[in-house]
């Protein structure tokens, strides 16, 4: 940034006398006479200007009153600012977005650089991959920052790390375990196939051969699930600095030359990227156990909905479901969502048109199914270690088995009352118990359930009754002898 000083300014030779702004401003004031400089010495009266030279003396004095406070003013440069982003949790559909909104405000406010500060398990590859592109085309530096302390920048998160224009890690953070794993019937399996490693291996090597540098230690995050904290990571060559904040940071990068372009981050203004309700919205609904779950209860709303209609369940059914799928970016397991909505389908069917609980036992076996599909343990599709994806599984899960419990239970109610006998098995000779007065008719209590009795005799509160026969569903009683 060029500074010019007030030295640099031009000077009028000799000395500006005051008798000369005296007779300069005094053309305007005087009627007959005017006061003009002669000599240092000397002075004269002259005659009235004419209009010319009264016109062309205020354009002097309003050009001079205009332009010369911005010639003897000292140039001061505007403080240099640097724009902080949060990735703090798994890398969903609202991250990418979010970066991208970043950069654009960063470029639009003039910053040095954008700061990307890394905490995440992981997450999609798609979104990931999105994120490495936008850092790569803009003329921003961005900088890629593990923090805080005890933060961990897992499988994506290490490609973004690799991705940015300057990698920075706080002490006592880790990055790594970047093999592909999915859930197999075995537990914990890494993924074998060679088309999607080989893939993630190439990314990763050109991210870190662009950068200058460790290409095998970005190899090895992949094939070997290499874990390096922040120490291990600057020796190896895989980040440039290690910080413990960002003051820090941005005195360790300063001077730092990145994209044809000298880093001035000394003492800049840090300014903290705000997203806008639709990014907030977008990044709660992203989160995929949210996502999973709001699915899930859309699908078990709908079941109650269409079962018992007018209760406005099948309308919130609608609206979860429709969150959900935004949530996850509408990037859904076609045969998951058909296993979903054959199983409300047959629990529906069991509900109306009451069976043995085969339709029931088979709907629920494919909302059991299709949960499990839904929940993105593959690969590529999520890049997340395998723990995270465990606790997504087993959290997604836990809905379908609840469900399962209060099913199994009310086919044991049912079955209980199938059980008993019907209005036309009540058997006489059996003993009830008056609850009021019958006289003729009154309420007994009868094999655990409230019938209408009626008898030929009074009968008080309870005294106990013997059944003689049932005319509908009204017994007819007599009173125990």
């Amino acid at each position: 940034m060029n500074v010019i000083s007030k030295g640099d300014l031009g000077r009028s030779p000799g000395k500006v006398k005051r008798e000369g702004f005296q007779s300069f401003f005094g053309s305007f004031g005087s009627k007959a006479k005017h006061l003009a400089v002669v000599s240092d010495h000397h002075f004269a009266f002259v005659s009235k200007p004419t209009f010319v030279s009264t016109f062309i003396s205020v354009l002097v004095f309003a050009f001079l009153l205009v332009f010369l406070p911005l010639f003897l003013a000292s140039p001061v440069s505007a403080q240099e600012c640097v724009m902080v982003v949060e990735l703090d949790d798994a890398i969903t559909p609202a991250s990418d977005d979010i970066v991208a909104e970043a950069i654009l405000q960063a470029e639009d406010e003039g910053c040095e650089a954008l700061i990307i500060t890394l905490d995440t398990p992981g997450g999609g590859l798609t979104e990931t991959i999105e994120i490495t592109s936008l850092i790569e085309r803009t003329s921003l530096p961005v900088v890629g920052y593990v923090y805080p302390s005890g933060a961990t920048s897992w499988s994506a998160g290490t490609l973004i790390l690799l991705s940015s224009d300057v990698a920075v890690m706080a002490p006592g953070t880790i990055i790594g375990s970047a093999q592909p794993v999915q859930l197999g019937p075995t537990g914990t399996e890494p993924v074998n196939d060679t088309k999607v490693i080989n893939a993630v291996v190439a990314l990763a090597e050109e991210k870190a051969r662009a950068h200058d540098r460790n290409v095998t230690a970005a190899k090895e995050f992949i094939v070997s699930n290499l874990n390096l904290n922040a120490e291990e990571s600057l020796e190896y060559g895989v980040v440039e600095f290690v910080s413990s904040d960002i003051p820090t940071l941005l005195e360790d990068i300063d001077g730092f030359r990145v994209k044809n372009q000298t880093l001035a981050t000394k003492g800049a203004e840090v300014v903290r990227f705000q997203p806008n309700p639709r990014l907030q919205l977008l990044a709660i609904l992203s989160d995929p156990l949210l996502a999973g779950l709001l699915l899930l209860v859309g699908l078990y709303a709908l079941i109650f909905g269409l079962s018992n209609p007018g209760l406005g369940a099948e309308l919130v059914g609608v609206i979860t479901l429709a969150l959900g799928l935004i949530g996850l970016g509408f990037s859904v397991n076609v045969g998951a969502l058909f296993l979903l909505g054959l199983g409300m389908v047959l629990i529906f069917v069991e509900l109306n048109s009451p069976g043995f609980g085969l339709l029931g036992a088979a709907g629920f076996v494919c909302i059991v199914a299709g949960s499990i599909l839904l929940v993105p343990i593959g690969s590529p599709e999520w890049y997340i270690p395998a723990d995270y994806k465990r606790n997504m599984l087993l959290t997604l899960m836990g809905p379908s088995f609840v469900v399962a419990a209060f099913f199994v239970f009310a086919l044991y109610k049912v079955a209980e009352a199938r059980r008993r006998p019907a209005y036309a098995e009540v058997v006489a000779g059996k003993v009830a118990e008056a609850i009021d007065k019958i006289d003729p008719r009154g309420h007994v209590l009868y094999n655990g359930e409230y019938w209408t009795a009626e008898s030929a005799e009074s009968i008080e509160p309870g005294e106990l009754v013997e059944v003689v026969g049932k005319e509908m569903t009204v017994l007819k009683v007599k009173r125990k002898v």
